[in-house]
């Protein structure tokens, strides 16, 4: 199997999509972030020294997904359709967890993008609440799932509902 992003020469290159067609992309996108309990208590309450720790998330979430193009070397620049983002908060748990939803319509995919904005809004909430926690842990970020191009549809098995 050669790798998309090595040339000929084994050298970095950004893929070719000038072939494809343009079609419908989805991709939604999840992670978690863990803290103490006073933490948590301060995202809950919004009384973070910062601001509101979710409504800060959800736009850097946003940002984070119309930047990835220039965070990841081999992404294309692609004009998104839609960013929507999804917070909620486990008590029991002390976490909060965030989701991203991107959509476009476009040559290439949009898992990147969706990736990016969990990654991104979790790190703000982080930097928003370290001042009460520095041993907050960010876990589980992944594909939850992804539709359109060459490769179809995708949901991560997990997550899926039988028809029973």
């Amino acid at each position: 199997m050669q790798l998309t992003h090595l040339n000929s020469q084994h050298n970095p290159t950004m893929v070719d999509v000038s072939h494809k067609h343009i079609t419908q992309r989805e991709a939604y996108a999840s992670g978690i972030i863990t803290m103490s309990a006073q933490a948590f208590e301060a995202a809950l309450n919004h009384s973070g020294k910062k601001g509101s720790i979710t409504q800060t998330a959800i736009v850097a979430a946003i940002m984070g997904s119309k930047k990835t193009s220039e965070l990841i070397p081999m992404c294309h620049p692609l004009i998104i359709n839609k960013i929507d983002v999804d917070i909620s908060l486990d008590s029991k748990h002390h976490s909060i967890k965030l989701g991203v939803l991107v959509k476009c319509e476009g040559k290439t995919g949009v898992e990147m993008e969706a990736l990016s904005g969990v990654s991104v809004g979790l790190l703000t909430i982080y930097d928003m609440l370290k001042a009460i926690d520095k041993t907050m842990e960010i876990s589980s970020i992944r594909l939850e799932r992804k539709s359109g191009g060459k490769s179809g549809d995708f949901v991560r098995e997990d997550i899926k509902v039988s028809d029973d």
